[in-house]
């Protein structure tokens, strides 16, 4: 039977939620105040990161956090601006960091990489994106005896899960898959089977030309506000407003805003990234690199590279510290010695983030008929294809195949 659904939110897991909603026959309109993949979706590192079970509300963050913090342009920073409005973000996410919550949190993680993983693959195969993949491999770099044996737990707990990987302990074996790096890198962990996307911009683009192609529709509105109405939902914007039988909303950051006029308080919570953006012929990057100490990674898109990442957790409205981009690109820099660093794109985007670092996917405590699936972090594009099948079986009223009750918004 079909449905009319409204999708809010355009990005990547908007549009690919959209595309699985079509496959199952539903009539879907997708609402974004701007185009597809304007936002996080567009900007990102292009990584499916399967291999990233670990969530980062774990108990070794306790440990790390107070340095980061006390570096403004380090890894982790909360602008003094923004400290007191994050504060009860901050005291969710150090109660999630118990070990009491590691086991059920990194179980939760495990279950979506994997069901995402599969669920790409059937994407791949239907809107036929196979030339907008790289499947290079990625190395994670080590300076050192102590901080590689330091990282070793957390390879034996994706060894557990059946993830694939070598570990390099030289300098001439880490060469030999990736020259032109520092010496200082003196070990590493190689992972053959990682992925990424020749850009994420063009990935959702994509996925939103399939999308209409199959008769879909994408609108511009900036939504206000969402209401209850006779039997389905009213979707309230500037100059009108429009009724669904039921509302996805997927619209990353600004979500939490929008459960807020249902009733539903949500601590979503953003995560500015930073990254620059460097034209081809820039470096000979043969795989998706991290550094792992310093919380960035190099990633080829269209054959240039992105140079991005670290968190800074500064919301939706203080104005962009582009002192982090420049960070990152002169430590990549140091550690890529022939990297050429003229001619770069700066950019900053916003993820959205749970205080224990598992997204939001199941209906609103207020009304069924509004499912939520946003807060993915880092990982949007990563679990947005596991994430859109489990907004599917929930529209259906299917059974699925995983347990729902870690992702629910009822847990805080």
């Amino acid at each position: 039977m079909t449905q009319k659904v409204v999708v809010i939110g355009a990005g990547v897991i908007g549009i690919t939620t959209a595309l699985d909603l079509q496959r199952r026959g539903h009539s879907v309109l997708v609402l974004d105040r701007g185009d597809a993949a304007t936002q996080a979706s567009a900007g990102n590192a292009g990584a499916f990161a399967f291999p990233e079970v670990e969530p980062l509300a774990t108990p070794g963050i306790l440990r790390k956090a107070p340095k980061w913090l006390l570096d403004p342009l380090g890894p982790l920073s909360i602008p003094p601006a923004y400290a007191l409005q994050i504060l009860p973000w901050m005291v969710r996410f150090l109660r999630a960091s118990r070990s009491d919550r590691y086991a059920s949190l990194l179980s939760a993680q495990v279950s979506l990489m994997k069901l995402s993983s599969t669920a790409l693959n059937r994407l791949i195969a239907s809107v036929d994106a196979e030339p907008l993949l790289q499947r290079d491999g990625q190395m994670q770099l080590y300076e050192s005896e102590a901080e590689f044996q330091a990282s070793l737990p957390t390879w034996t707990l994706r060894r557990d899960h059946g993830i694939e990987f070598e570990l390099l302990d030289s300098r001439e074996a880490i060469a030999e898959k990736q020259p032109g790096l520092s010496p200082r890198f003196t070990h590493a962990g190689y992972t053959p089977n990682w992925m990424n996307t020749v850009d994420p911009e063009k990935w959702v683009a994509h996925l939103a030309q399939s999308f209409r192609d199959r008769g879909g529709r994408i609108e511009t509105q900036d939504i206000r506000a969402l209401s209850p109405a006779n039997d389905g939902i009213k979707i309230a914007f500037g100059d009108g407003h429009v009724d669904a039988s039921k509302v996805i909303v997927c619209a990353g950051a600004w979500s939490h805003h929008l459960a807020r006029t249902l009733g539903d308080h949500i601590p979503l919570e953003t995560e500015r990234g930073y990254n620059t953006t460097l034209p081809a012929g820039t470096f000979d990057l043969r795989m998706h690199l991290t550094f792992s100490r310093h919380g960035f990674v190099a990633s080829r898109i269209n054959n240039g590279v992105r140079i991005g990442g670290a968190v800074e957790l500064g919301g939706l409205n203080l104005p962009p510290n582009y002192r982090r981009a420049d960070t990152l690109l002169t430590k990549a820099k140091q550690f890529l010695p022939g990297l050429k660093t003229e001619g770069g794109t700066q950019w900053m985007g916003f993820r959205p983030s749970m205080p224990d670092s598992i997204p939001v996917v199941g209906p609103s405590p207020k009304s069924a008929r509004v499912i939520y699936a946003f807060g993915h972090g880092h990982l949007g594009l990563t679990q947005s294809a596991g994430t859109a099948e489990l907004v599917g079986a929930l529209v259906d009223g299917q059974p699925n195949p995983i347990a729902m009750t870690p992702y629910s918004p009822n847990r805080f």
